[in-house]
């Protein structure tokens, strides 16, 4: 495992998102969290030299189910980070009290403004979240105070600037390199010397992925490399990053994502130009950006799966009219059809994706 220097610590430069993790019923929303399976994942990452450990208050079950886990291990072996989220509930003093209650611990090592956006950046700044949060890293509640941002550049500028923040989480991949903000984002950030955890690596998954022609450049290039290792190494090639977040919910996941972060190693000028055109190649067929996040879902008036709706839209986009066909199996108490078009799912979006114009497609695509 290969560790980054970070103030007075080392970090490893993989650390484990716990969003994800197994399910009892795979597939099936809100089915709970398979904690033998998901803590065989952990214990297999500690053991593997992986330190830095991902959650939120708002990922449900993740906290508990990491607390529960942590508690076989010496703290001091280990970084937990963990986010308030301001829209879920803004009683920063009770969410930050019941996750130390959470994660059975008595202080959180990294602590983050979660989601910041760029019509919440007020909300967050007048809360009094802030000062709450510097007051508790006084008190050792909170060793490292940072943010995770989906906003745009002109407001991450603003959050970058509204204190000296110790780190920032943002998200960072080729493919928003290229055709979104992240480079400009990367820019800020280290232009104020701010460190840089990275959040989705491979887009959600998206990047693990890719089409048959993306695929077949890379594999030309280097058989023995996975196409999600591909995506890590081109992050790990950025010196201003500390640690890249894979949420990892399977043992071959993990397997691969170690062997990755054996070496210090991340892309020659070479491999840098063959990612680049696989990039074009994949562009061309990825037409919306859902990295499955569901902050969509959790406003949606009739209750539809959207994510998972929209994975039938890319699929059907990419490969034709066969792949609509899945959308009988999406597990979903509304459908497209359903959609009023209140804009509750956009607003929420990080993405920025038109969600009730893709559901009005959907459904008539569906009849």
């Amino acid at each position: 495992m290969i560790y980054k220097e970070f103030q007075n610590i080392k970090v490893s430069g993989l650390g484990m998102g716990n969003m994800r993790l197994p399910a009892v019923e795979p597939g099936v929303p809100g089915s709970p969290i398979d904690y033998v399976k998901a803590h065989e994942i952990i214990d297999n990452a500690l053991a593997n030299g992986i330190n830095y450990f991902d959650t939120a208050y708002v990922y449900t079950g993740s906290e508990e189910c990491l607390g529960a886990c942590m508690t076989k291990h010496d703290r001091d072996s280990f970084y937990l980070a963990s986010k308030f989220h301001i829209g879920s509930n803004p009683d920063y003093e009770a969410v930050f009290a019941e996750s130390l209650r959470r994660l059975q611990t008595d202080h959180i090592d990294f602590y983050l403004l979660h989601c910041l956006l760029d019509n919440n950046i007020d909300t967050y700044l007048e809360s009094g979240a802030i000062p709450y949060f510097e007051q508790k890293k006084e008190e050792g509640k909170i060793t490292y105070l940072g943010f995770s941002s989906h906003a745009s550049t002109d407001v991450l500028r603003r959050y970058a600037d509204a204190r000296k923040w110790d780190f920032a989480q943002i998200q960072l991949n080729y493919y928003d390199w290229v055709y979104g903000t992240a480079k400009e984002e990367y820019e800020i950030l280290t232009e104020r010397n701010i460190p840089i955890v990275v959040m989705e690596p491979v887009r959600g998954g998206r990047l693990s992925s890719l089409t048959p022609e993306a695929e077949a450049v890379l594999k030309a290039a280097h058989p023995d490399w996975s196409i999600s290792s591909w995506a890590l190494r081109f992050v790990k090639s950025l010196p201003n990053v500390k640690v890249i977040l894979s949420g990892m919910s399977s043992m071959e996941q993990i397997t691969d994502n170690l062997n990755t972060f054996s070496v210090e190693d991340g892309l020659n000028e070479e491999d840098m130009a063959i990612l680049m055109k696989a990039c074009e190649l994949f562009r061309s067929s990825m037409v919306v950006p859902c990295t499955g996040c569901r902050y969509c879902t959790e406003g949606c008036p009739v209750q539809i799966n959207i994510p998972e709706y929209l994975k039938v839209y890319n699929a059907y986009k990419v490969n034709g009219q066969h792949e609509l066909n899945a959308a009988k199996n999406i597990e979903s108490e509304g459908t497209p059809a359903d959609c009023i078009g209140c804009g509750a799912c956009e607003a929420a979006c990080p993405q920025s994706i038109k969600i009730p114009d893709l559901m009005a497609e959907m459904a008539e695509l569906l009849k």
